[in-house]
């Protein structure tokens, strides 16, 4: 597929998707939802072992772009049917991929930028990056997850100031506070973003899925449900590959070199 709004690569393992319209700070359009449906299901059968998201430009993503939905001033729109379409699925998506998943905030990410964000796996942002949740000013709630999100990761008071006030989080708050991984100093950015993406494209891959998997599914499960998940998995994993060559790799006082299965 030819992408118009997106730029998609695979290479070494790492795949990268990097939303491409500057212009207008990578906001979401229906346009976009498509080719991400389309690069996201490359990225299930290209043979990537871990997957980069990123904005061109100064940002990551504004949102939802407005003026794709043309609707008029006073005129209604049915935003549930938005949020069926488009939103849940990518979500959904996101946290089925079973590889690992970085989102690299280079910018602002607002709205359901910063909550496409959130459904990554490691969120990595430059300093000068800055996190929003602006649906209090249009008289709207946080989607795209993130009214799920927000109180898991930092607790019920900040998710509703958040949410509520709507002011603009910098990079470095949003890390103290546990919202992201990491922000890191604009001129180290891209050189810590490959790091990490190489680092997990040469490890376990089998692993990180379900790990993954255990972690995400931990929210719905009793203790004893999720100590059940655990025995399957790790049952899976240690018939693993990989699994042999790390313990081979540790006896052996070597590097591993995984096969990702």
């Amino acid at each position: 597929m030819q992408f118009e709004t997106l730029l998609f690569d695979v290479t070494d393992g790492i795949a990268r998707i990097t939303l491409n319209r500057p212009d207008r700070l990578n906001a979401f359009t229906a346009q976009m939802h498509i080719e991400l449906r389309a690069a996201l299901a490359q990225v299930q059968t290209g043979g990537a072992r871990v997957l980069v998201i990123t904005g061109a430009g100064k940002g990551f993503c504004a949102g939802q772009d407005l003026n794709d939905r043309a609707v008029a001033p006073g005129q209604s729109v049915d935003l549930g049917e938005s949020v069926a379409t488009n939103y849940a699925p990518l979500v959904k998506t996101l946290r089925a991929l079973p590889l690992p998943i970085i989102a690299a905030v280079n910018g602002v990410a607002a709205g359901a930028g910063c909550n496409f964000a959130l459904a990554c796996d490691l969120v990595i942002a430059k300093q000068s990056a800055s996190f929003l949740q602006p649906f209090c000013k249009l008289g709207l709630i946080p989607d795209t997850g993130g009214s799920y999100f927000l109180p898991r990761l930092v607790g019920t008071q900040r998710a509703m100031g958040l949410a509520l006030l709507g002011d603009k989080l910098a990079a470095n708050q949003a890390a103290a506070m546990g919202l992201i991984w990491a922000s890191v100093d604009d001129a180290a950015f891209d050189e810590h973003v490959a790091q990490i993406a190489t680092q997990l494209a040469n490890g376990p891959t089998l692993g990180y899925a379900r790990t993954k998997q255990a972690i995400y599914a931990s929210a719905g499960h009793s203790l004893e449900a999720q100590l059940a998940l655990e025995g399957e998995l790790m049952r899976e994993c240690g018939f693993s590959a990989d699994y042999r060559e790390g313990v081979s790799a540790f006896k052996e006082k070597r590097t591993p070199k995984f096969v990702g299965r």
